[in-house]
């Protein structure tokens, strides 16, 4: 029996305006990648601490500081700006988009087992963690656009749950 996952509408593709907008403010966060990743991960553990059960080295850190020396929190907040980057980078490109999303929708449902909602979770911290940070250039309309960008992400990363017949096993993990 395959599991029923909300997957929702798909997402309405970018206008070249909206993407010119996302490119454009994206240069700025990048800039910084190392510093907003790791802030976007430590506001994400801290808020949603479930989320760490997922990582041997800081699963049971409480302390921000302290998670914010951890080797692995800031690999993996590396490895998560610099997949946002890729879409960033290939948003004239929507195959190459859905293929980059699908492999990290693939490991990790099937290598890591990771609930799929924390994707939702995790593209909501970013938005806020990038309009806090730049706020000179995420104004209102760019929040707008990317929120949806952040749809579609989340649109094609649970897409690969799904195609791995992923079955959802609790709702109430968070």
């Amino acid at each position: 029996e395959r599991g029923t996952m909300e997957r929702g509408e798909r997402a309405e593709p970018l206008t070249d305006a909206e993407r010119e907008i996302i490119q454009n403010t994206w240069v700025h966060v990048y800039e910084n990648c190392e510093d907003v990743g790791v802030s976007v991960l430590i506001r994400f553990f801290v808020n949603f601490p479930s989320a760490k059960q997922y990582f041997s080295q800081f699963q049971d850190m409480d302390d921000p500081e302290e998670m914010e020396r951890s080797v692995q929190l800031r690999h993996h907040a590396r490895r998560v700006m610099s997949a946002i980057n890729t879409v960033v980078e290939n948003l004239h490109d929507p195959e190459k988009v859905s293929s980059v999303l699908a492999l990290v929708g693939k490991a990790h449902a099937v290598k890591h087992k990771v609930e799929p909602m924390y994707f939702k979770i995790l593209c909501g911290v970013m938005l806020e963690v990038f309009s806090e940070d730049f706020p000179e250039f995420f104004t209102a309309e760019v929040q707008m656009v990317w929120t949806k960008l952040m749809g579609a992400v989340y649109w094609h990363v649970t897409g690969a749950y799904t195609e791995v017949g992923w079955v959802q096993l609790s709702s109430s993990a968070v």
